[in-house]
């Protein structure tokens, strides 16, 4: 039965529509913001030192809401130097949001950006063809990690392009998330496979361990009001749905006993809580912070 299901990635446009509905209806980006409020400071306190430009790198930057929220605190660290921020993002609707965004911010001075329209793996491979490696000050990958082929070989190549006082900064959900427990249980059931990967703050913080890399690693509570989810023909809820299993139109295509027992996993402690009525979905994120 499971061939039957289609990826969510394979309808671009509904991907997009679930996942703003999920932005809406989690706080995704606010426990990011507290994040960049609280604790990037002391992440970046010396990655610019004695430097007159300073070189980020954002590896799936998306529509750019989170990246100028954290070149504004590397600027306020760092007000007499220039940065130089490239941005590597396969969807050029994304890219054109993210320019759009520009264009209306204030405060930008200082900050050059430029535009790849790749993947990770089509940047690492143009550099490799052109024999460059230029090094960066600091690296972000928000959320992206899912959709790279080979995540060691992609965390070793972009680490390699660390400069000696370096960071490499990775968000992603967090072992302790309701992700971890669905994807664990039902991701062999779910059409992902070539397109996305299952992989938590927990799976990468062993990768790291195994490889000898130091990091430290950061949990960030967030949740989701999925409660539409329970309503039968809610258009919301099926949006949702899709998005918590990658899949298109769950609702309607999954095998009535997988949609039974992922329905019914999702109300259970280990994925969500029960509060005054709704359910939230445990959103957890994690930050890995690797160092040269």
């Amino acid at each position: 039965m499971a061939p039957l299901l289609r990826s969510l990635l394979a309808d671009p446009d509904r991907y997009l529509q679930s996942f703003r509905l999920f932005l809406e209806r989690s706080t995704e980006h606010q426990c990011m913001q507290e994040f960049v409020e609280r604790q990037l400071p002391a992440v970046i306190a010396s990655i610019g030192n004695g430097k007159s430009t300073i070189n980020v790198l954002s590896v799936g930057g998306g529509a750019g809401e989170m990246d100028l929220q954290i070149l504004s605190k590397i600027r306020a660290r760092y007000p007499g130097a220039a940065i130089n921020n490239e941005v590597i993002e396969p969807s050029a609707d994304q890219i054109s949001k993210y320019k759009e965004r520009v264009a209306q911010a204030s405060n930008l001075e200082n900050i050059k950006f430029t535009w790849h329209k790749e993947t990770a793996y089509e940047y690492e491979s143009r550099m490799n063809a052109e024999k460059k490696a230029k090094k960066w000050d600091f690296i972000h990958m928000i959320q992206m990690l899912y959709y790279v082929k080979d995540v060691p070989a992609t965390i070793r190549y972009f680490h390699s392009l660390l400069e000696s006082q370096g960071k490499l900064l990775i968000i992603l959900v967090s072992g302790k998330s309701g992700w971890e427990t669905l994807w664990k249980k039902y991701g062999s059931s779910l059409p992902l496979g070539d397109l996305c990967l299952y992989i938590s703050s927990a799976d990468l913080s062993r990768m790291l361990d195994s490889a000898g890399l130091k990091h430290q690693l950061y949990e960030l509570p967030s949740h989701m009001d999925i409660t539409s989810c329970f309503i039968e023909g809610d258009k919301d809820g099926e949006l949702l749905l899709d998005f918590l299993t990658e899949t298109l139109d769950f609702a309607k295509t999954a095998p009535p006993e997988l949609k039974r027992q992922l329905m019914e996993e999702l109300r259970k402690p280990g994925c969500s809580e029960n509060r005054d009525g709704k359910v939230f979905f445990n959103n957890n994120l994690g930050v890995i912070v690797i160092e040269p």
